[in-house]
């Protein structure tokens, strides 16, 4: 991991990581990977998922280790996971680096393009 990403988990995005690995049958692993909004060009969308799913390890925080795929470390360096909830329910949150907006939804993101 020391030449991964810098993706942060926060503690209460790590335990409900872990939360979710356990009931899905897979303690302490979670697989955390882009995925190109169908709609509109240029959008990202976190996805999470249970297992180690053929990535490699990126983050280890609390119990979990998160697991993404080679090809995304450019993409995930700087982000910073985090968790919220209250009683309508709770999600992911992202914590995006300098030169990433958020989507309206707060939801996905895209890398604004620097212009010359």
């Amino acid at each position: 991991m020391e030449n991964g990403p810098r993706l942060g988990i926060t503690p209460t995005a790590a335990a409900e990581l872990v939360r979710q690995a356990a009931l899905a049958g897979k303690p302490g692993l979670m697989h955390l990977d882009l995925i190109k909004a169908t709609y509109d060009e240029g959008w990202l969308y976190i996805r999470l998922q249970p297992g180690e799913c053929g990535g490699v390890p990126v983050a280890r925080a609390d119990g979990i280790t998160l697991f993404a795929p080679v090809g995304q470390f450019h993409l995930l360096s700087g982000l910073t996971l985090n968790y919220y909830g209250d009683l309508s329910g709770g999600g992911f949150l992202i914590s995006l680096p300098e030169g990433a907006e958020a989507s309206a939804c707060g939801g996905g993101f895209r890398f604004i393009e620097k212009e010359q």
